[in-house]
């Protein structure tokens, strides 16, 4: 019962969300978003003031394009926040990015199971955030504990929704299957997935530090090796060159190159 009324309230926002689409004019970034961005997000301190503006701008794009919905919770503004950053982080390096496969974003106030359900306890209740495919095509699903949880430690090496995100992208050549061909030049697709096979059979071997996750499908491997590009990028390039020059060339961001700038 809990599934389908989960269902019908996810179609109905589905339906809701493709009219209203990229209807809705761009808003000015609120002026107290700075200090939730400058104290949460260390890949925006990070920017110089005028790359700062830039994100911010980027941000309000997204959110005039994408709507936010919620489960059984509130939509608060750090939510918005972390959401539309995690959106920008792995597309920043381009001058111009829509994400063309998403229409709405739905919050849950924890992880959820297979059914989507979240109320109840147990060890299936263990998905932190997915992207949806057939009847959800173009909606994403994130736990709000997950989305949070990825940006109040700058020294892990994850952060779910930059995950998904890396899933959207990896979507828009058709098919999620480990290589962005969106973004990756064809002379590098053979060596990418030389590099990626290499390492997931380090991981596989427990030889890589890489999360054991990334060892489960090439989808997973781009996936969790692009979080930690994003929020361990010194390490990540002291690690593994090879697959850091290969991501630097993917997403024409080089990260571990940024040096903090606590200005707004």
């Amino acid at each position: 019962m809990i599934y389908f009324i989960l269902f019908i309230g996810l179609v109905s926002f589905s339906v809701y969300a493709f009219i209203q689409n990229k209807k809705r004019p761009i808003q000015p970034f609120p002026e107290h978003w700075k200090e939730l961005l400058n104290e949460h997000v260390h890949f925006y301190r990070e920017l110089s003031i005028a790359e700062k503006e830039t994100f911010r701008q980027r941000m309000m794009l997204f959110l005039s394009e994408v709507y936010i919905e919620a489960v059984d919770t509130e939509i608060e503004d750090l939510d918005k926040v972390l959401i539309a950053a995690s959106a920008v982080i792995p597309v920043f390096g381009f001058k111009e990015w829509h994400y063309n496969n998403l229409s709405g974003i739905i919050i849950y106030p924890n992880n959820f199971n297979g059914d989507l359900e979240f109320e109840n306890n147990g060890e299936k209740r263990i998905i932190a955030g997915l992207v949806g495919s057939g009847r959800f095509e173009k909606q994403m699903i994130l736990s709000r504990k997950a989305l949070h949880h990825g940006f109040e430690n700058d020294t892990d090496k994850g952060n779910t929704p930059v995950h998904e995100f890396v899933h959207l992208i990896d979507k828009m050549d058709g098919e999620a299957d480990g290589v962005p061909e969106q973004l990756l030049q064809r002379q590098y697709i053979t060596p990418w997935l030389k590099l990626m096979h290499e390492e997931m059979e380090a991981i596989n071997e427990n030889k890589s530090d890489i999360r054991k996750y990334g060892g489960t499908s090439e989808v997973e491997f781009l996936a969790v090796a692009s979080e930690y590009f994003f929020e361990r990028p010194n390490l990540f390039r002291k690690k593994h060159l090879e697959l850091y020059e290969m991501l630097e060339r993917c997403f024409q961001q080089n990260p571990a190159n940024r040096k903090r700038n606590s200005k707004p």
